[in-house]
């Protein structure tokens, strides 16, 4: 008898049907929709953080800002009048500590013998009076401490004032 052998395939044949498009495992209109949500979802935190700190910082600080300008915005000019000056006179002695700076902070100049100066209420820094009221017309502190200068301690009562 004859011996039968099972039947081959040519290499031109295969056993897959070539009526079908090839798809891979993970579709790829899928995996565009996934990076799209993912994109937008990240987008939307950072949006959400950015609103976040916009209102949070539009709504409290600059209400706590303007109050403490409002604090310092300066003297007004019967205030700023009202403060002690004098003429410098300078000592002439040596020894004079340094705590006793007999120079302005603002300009940097040292007082000269007939300068006229302005004495601060209970700070008693010393500046030039040209100096520390362009200073006061802006600010209400002593610009070396940052003591502040109340209305009620700057000005003296109207009887003091003009006596």
């Amino acid at each position: 008898m004859a011996q039968t052998y099972p039947p081959t395939l040519s290499p031109t044949m295969s056993t897959t049907c070539h009526d079908e498009p090839y798809e891979p495992a993970i579709d790829f209109n899928i995996m565009v929709i996934v990076a799209a949500i993912l994109c937008a979802f990240v987008c939307a935190l950072g949006l959400n953080s950015t609103l976040q700190c916009v209102f949070r910082c539009a709504l409290t600080e600059p209400v706590h800002w303007v109050a403490s300008r409002r604090l310092n915005s300066g003297l007004k000019k019967k205030e700023m009048v009202a403060l002690p000056t004098s003429v410098y006179a300078n000592s002439g002695s040596p020894s004079s500590s340094p705590s006793s700076a007999s120079g302005c902070a603002i300009c940097l100049m040292d007082f000269k013998d007939g300068d006229n100066i302005r004495v601060l209420p209970k700070c008693n820094h010393r500046f030039h009076v040209v100096c520390i009221d362009k200073w006061l017309l802006s600010h209400s502190s002593c610009p070396t401490c940052r003591h502040r200068l109340k209305s009620s301690d700057c000005m003296p009562p109207l009887e003091i004032a003009t006596a």
